[in-house]
C-alpha cells in the first residue's frame, strides 16, 4: 500500500537526519550534540511543548491535536544512543568518532520519531495528545527507567506506550510482533571463588578454586536442562573465567562473569534461585567460599494483548495482511522499553531493515528505505488511537 503523500515528502529530510546522527554518535547518558539536535528540530517543528533533561538525558516533545478536547495522551518512544564499537565501512556517513558508531540503529529509530513528529505537528489531525519521547542509555543504562523515575509517564499523563525495533534481513516494509513476552529479561552475575593457592605439585594442600569453578560452569547448565521446564526459554552464558597467572601455581581466587536471560518473570526468579543454590553447594563441597553479585538488570518485554492487537491494525493498514506476522518468535535479547511497558499498556513491533548486518555488528548500517515506514506507523499509532 502507499505511503501517505505528506510523508513520503519527508523521508529525504528524515534520512539527512539519520546520517547526520549516524556520523555523530554519542554513548548512554553523555548525548548533549544528539539531545540538542532533537531538541531544535522538534522546537522548530511546532511541538506545544518540548522539555529537555528528563532521565539526565532525554528529550520530550507534546503535540496536541485540533480535533477535539480528548484528555488522552499516547506516547511513542526511540532511543537515540550508540555503541562503544569502532564502525566497519566506508559510507560517506561513518562515524567520525572513533571507537563509536550507530550499530543498533537508534540513528534510524530517531529520525524515524522526528518524521512523524513533523507530520503530526502540522497536520493534528487527532483528538488528545501526541508525546514524542527520545530516550538515551538503552545500551545497558536502563535509560528509559531513568525516565520513568524521572516522572515520564505522570508529568505527560501518559496512557499507553508504543515504540519500534528494526530487524535486520526482515524485508523492508514488512513487521513482525507477538503479544506476551517479545525479548528476554537480562540479568548478570560476577562470582567470586576465594579458595587456598599453593604449588601445583602439592593440590593436596591447596582447595583449588580453579576446579570448583569448573564444576560450576558446568553445573550452571543443568538450570536450563533439568530445572526449568522444557517449553520455556532460559539461557545461562558464563562469558568470562579469569584465574591464575602460572603453569605451577594454583591461583587462591577465581573469578566468573556472566548473563542469565529469561522470558518470563517465574523463570526469572527459578533461574536465580537455582544458581545461588548450585553455586553455594559446589563451594561447600570443594572446601572454599564464594559470594554472589547477580545483578537484574532489564524484566522481559511484554507486550499488552489489546495494544498488540491494535499495533497490528496499524501496521496492517499500511503495508497490508502480508506485511505483518503476529507471531514473532521471542528473542532472546533484552530491551529496557520493558520498563515503560511495566508502567503503562502498550506493544514493542520489529520493522524490517532488509538484508543488512547483524546488530552490534561493525559494518550495520541502518536502512533509509525504512524510514518513511517508521514515520507511517508511528503517524498511524497517534491518528487512530486518538481519532477523533
Amino acid at each position: 500500500m502507499p505511503i501517505n503523500p505528506a510523508l513520503a515528502e519527508l523521508a529525504p529530510d528524515a534520512q539527512a537526519w539519520r546520517r547526520d546522527l549516524h556520523a555523530n554518535p554519542e554513548l548512554l547518558y553523555d548525548l548533549p550534540r544528539t539531545a540538542q539536535f532533537v531538541a531544535e528540530r522538534l522546537r522548530a517543528f511546532g511541538c506545544d511543548e518540548v522539555r529537555t533533561a528528563i532521565g539526565r538525558a532525554g528529550v520530550v516533545g507534546v503535540i496536541r491535536g485540533s480535533k477535539g478536547d480528548s484528555k488522552r495522551a499516547i506516547g511513542l518512544r526511540a532511543d537515540m544512543d550508540a555503541l562503544p564499537i569502532e564502525e566497519a565501512t566506508n559510507l560517506p556517513y561513518r562515524s567520525r568518532v572513533p571507537g563509536k558508531m550507530h550499530a543498533c540503529g537508534h540513528d534510524g529509530h530517531t529520525a524515524m520519531l522526528l518524521g512523524a513528529a513533523r507530520y503530526l505537528a502540522v497536520t493534528r489531525n487527532f483528538s488528545g495528545s501526541a508525546v514524542v519521547i527520545f530516550q538515551p542509555a538503552e545500551e545497558g543504562g536502563a535509560g528509559a527507567k531513568a525516565m520513568i523515575d524521572d516522572g515520564l509517564m505522570e508529568t505527560f499523563a501518559i496512557d499507553e506506550v508504543y515504540a519500534m525495533h528494526n530487524a535486520p534481513k526482515a524485508p523492508v516494509g514488512t513487521f513482525a510482533i507477538r503479544k506476551g513476552p517479545l525479548m528476554a529479561a537480562a540479568d548478570f552475575f560476577t562470582l567470586r571463588l576465594e579458595g587456598k593457592g599453593g604449588h601445583a605439585a602439592f593440590p593436596h594442600l591447596c582447595a583449588d578454586s580453579i576446579v570448583a569453578g569448573a564444576q560450576i560452569v558446568t553445573a550452571l547448565q543443568t538450570i536450563v536442562s533439568r530445572t526449568v521446564d522444557p517449553l520455556d526459554s532460559c539461557v545461562v552464558s558464563v562469558a568470562r573465567f579469569t584465574a591464575g597467572a602460572n603453569d605451577n601455581v594454583l591461583p587462591q581466587t577465581a573469578e566468573l562473569e556472566g548473563t542469565v536471560r529469561s522470558l518470563l518473570p517465574a523463570t526469572r526468579d527459578l533461574a536465580e534461585r537455582r544458581f545461588r543454590e548450585i553455586v553455594a553447594g559446589i563451594a561447600a563441597a570443594s572446601g572454599i567460599g564464594a559470594s554472589v553479585d547477580y545483578v537484574r538488570s532489564y524484566p522481559p518485554t511484554i507486550n499488552h494483548p489489546a495494544q498488540t492487537d491494535f499495533a497490528a491494525s496499524v501496521a496492517r493498514r499500511l503495508v497490508g495482511p502480508e506485511g505483518v506476522t503476529t507471531e514473532a518468535p521471542p528473542a532472546m535479547g533484552a530491551e529496557d522499553f520493558s520498563f515503560m511497558l511495566e508502567a503503562r499498556p502498550g506493544a514493542f513491533i520489529w520493522i524490517g531493515n532488509g538484508d543488512s548486518a547483524g546488530l552490534h555488528h561493525p559494518a550495520y548500517d541502518f536502512n533509509d528505505a525504512a524510514l518513511p515506514y517508521g514515520m507511517a506507523y508511528f503517524a498511524g499509532i497517534i491518528e487512530t488511537a486518538l481519532a477523533p
